[in-house]
């Protein structure tokens, strides 16, 4: 786990309505084998219960380029479907519940997340393609930017 995303993880879970899981596991096959572009990392799963059923997919990047978080964004689009099926199977994220992408980017390089969107959510298929993930600044997360306990802000942010 790098800085920033202890910085993310500390953030959420300072909000009393919402429950994280670090480094979590989307593995989309079953079995113990690994397979490359079809397992993830997120680094942090978030369920709101402030939110109707709400599950967030964290990810932290603090890259100017974002590639790999775009390549991470690109996997889960081009899998939304598998992605839903893996987290009800091995999390309990029930089917219904609301799924989303959270991005937490340096504030200069939130413009180049929505400008390469459109490209990452048009690898979506099916009736039930990937949402467009929520965009926060890091430099709005900082633990001196909020108290213990806070409320985040609803809806969190933008839209990417």
């Amino acid at each position: 786990m790098d800085y920033f995303q202890g910085v993310v993880t500390d953030y959420l879970s300072a909000d009393h309505m919402m429950f994280v899981k670090p480094e979590c596991l989307i593995q989309l096959d079953s079995g113990e084998t690994l397979r490359a572009g079809r397992h993830w990392y997120c680094d942090v799963l978030a369920v709101c219960l402030r939110e109707p059923q709400t599950v967030y997919l964290c990810e932290v990047s603090f890259s100017k380029s974002l590639d790999a978080l775009f390549k991470r964004l690109a996997g889960w689009s081009a899998h939304w479907l598998e992605v839903r099926g893996a987290l009800a199977d091995h999390h309990g994220v029930d089917a219904t519940w609301h799924v989303r992408p959270w991005a937490f980017v340096p504030e200069a390089q939130r413009g180049r997340l929505s400008r390469k969107m459109p490209e990452i959510l048009a690898l979506s298929s099916g009736s039930s393609p990937m949402p467009n993930p929520l965009a926060t600044s890091l430099e709005d997360v900082g633990p001196w930017l909020y108290g213990s306990p806070h409320v985040l802000p609803g809806p969190h942010d933008t839209d990417a």
